[in-house]
Formats: C-alpha cells, structure tokens, sequence
C-alpha cells in the first residue's frame, strides 16, 4: 500500500501532537500509512519516562509531557521534523526494525551529502563525530507507530544547553548546516523521506 506524503510546513506541537492521536486510534487495517514533513517553534518534549530533571532551564521555552517513549528533546524552527504513522502489523515490521530502519536511512542521507555518520546501540539517534545530530522517538499503539524522526538542519542550537538531551548530560549536537550540507529545509525533508520510503519498500518486499 501507497505511502502519504504531507508536507505541512510550521505547525504547533501540540495541535500536531493531537492530530497524530486521533489519526492512530481512527485508522482501520485499510487506512494508508503517512509520513507526515514539518517543523516546530521552540518546545521541549518529555517523553513517557522522562524525568524533569534532565530539563536544566526551560525558561521561557514550553515543556510538554508526552505519550512517546525517551527522555527530553527539543524541536525549534531550522528543525526537520517526521512523523511516521505507520502499520507495522501489516508490514511485518517489529519496533527495533523500524528503529533501525530509520537510523539507516538518516546515515544513507547524510552520507548521500558527504557526511558519515552513525547509531549507537546505547543511545537511540544519530551522531557525526560524537555529535548527535538526529534523535528518535516512538509510540506504537495498536500495531502502529506515531511520533518519529528530528533531524537538526539549520537552527539555533543553543536551545540544547538548556536540557541534558535525550538524558545524557554534556551531549554536544550538530546540525546539517555545520557539517557543510548547504540545502533547504525542505529539500532535506524530500530527500530524507525517499530514504525513508525506499528503505520501507524493501522492507515489505
């Protein structure tokens, strides 16, 4: 079954958040998975098993709680974010596997562009010379995944001092920017979503 791309530019967290819960408990074994293209303004996300201290100084930065699994993250404008709504019953596809899957397909963009990268087994994400670069964070209700994919493209940074990212204290992060990947936004976003398709394709091949 087709994937549905949406591009849906600056959208708030929340709203977008609510979307992705109604669109998960609605759908039927007939409903097209999504791959939902976006960013957010400033907000932290603390995951189910989040634990507040990790944020050392919110100030004036939203702290939301959220149903997803990991710790505390930041989204902000210059962000990549996407969503990945899909029915992994259908497509056979176990949590780890499509763990991997979207790590192997952020490692091939970026090596696409010159950048080598790489997961670690401890700490869910991408990271280029020790910097994480990409963070990853799931819900799977009913056989299906919500929540997704951040990759740091062209933002400020700074946001990240204020939180022990992902729950690890003194992580350093990149961004694409700052490793000489010299695209839009929203180029990223359609080339970084290819991967993601090709990779599910062959998945379910």
């Amino acid at each position: 079954m087709k994937i549905q791309i949406k591009p849906l530019g600056l959208q708030d967290y929340q709203t977008t958040w609510r979307a992705m819960q109604g669109f998960t408990s609605q759908r039927d074994g007939n409903t097209p998975d999504e791959l939902w293209i976006l960013q957010h303004p400033a907000v932290f996300t603390l995951g189910r098993n989040g634990k507040s201290e990790h944020i050392l100084d919110a100030d004036d930065i939203p702290v939301i709680s959220i149903d997803r699994g990991g710790q505390v993250t930041y989204h902000g404008r210059g962000q990549l974010v996407i969503y990945l709504l899909i029915d992994l019953k259908r497509r056979q596809l176990g949590v780890r596997q499509l763990v991997t899957l979207i790590e192997t397909a952020l490692i091939d963009f970026l090596a696409s562009q010159n950048v080598s990268a790489n997961s670690d087994p401890k700490a869910p994400g991408v990271y280029v010379k020790g910097k994480k670069i990409a963070a990853l964070g799931l819900r799977i209700s009913k056989g299906c995944s919500s929540h997704g994919l951040s990759l740091n493209v062209d933002m400020d940074l700074s946001a990240f001092k204020r939180i022990n990212p992902c729950g690890y204290k003194n992580l350093e992060v990149t961004q694409c920017r700052d490793e000489g990947i010299d695209k839009s936004l929203e180029m990223i976003g359609v080339l970084l979503s290819d991967h993601l398709l090709s990779l599910l394709a062959e998945s379910t091949a």
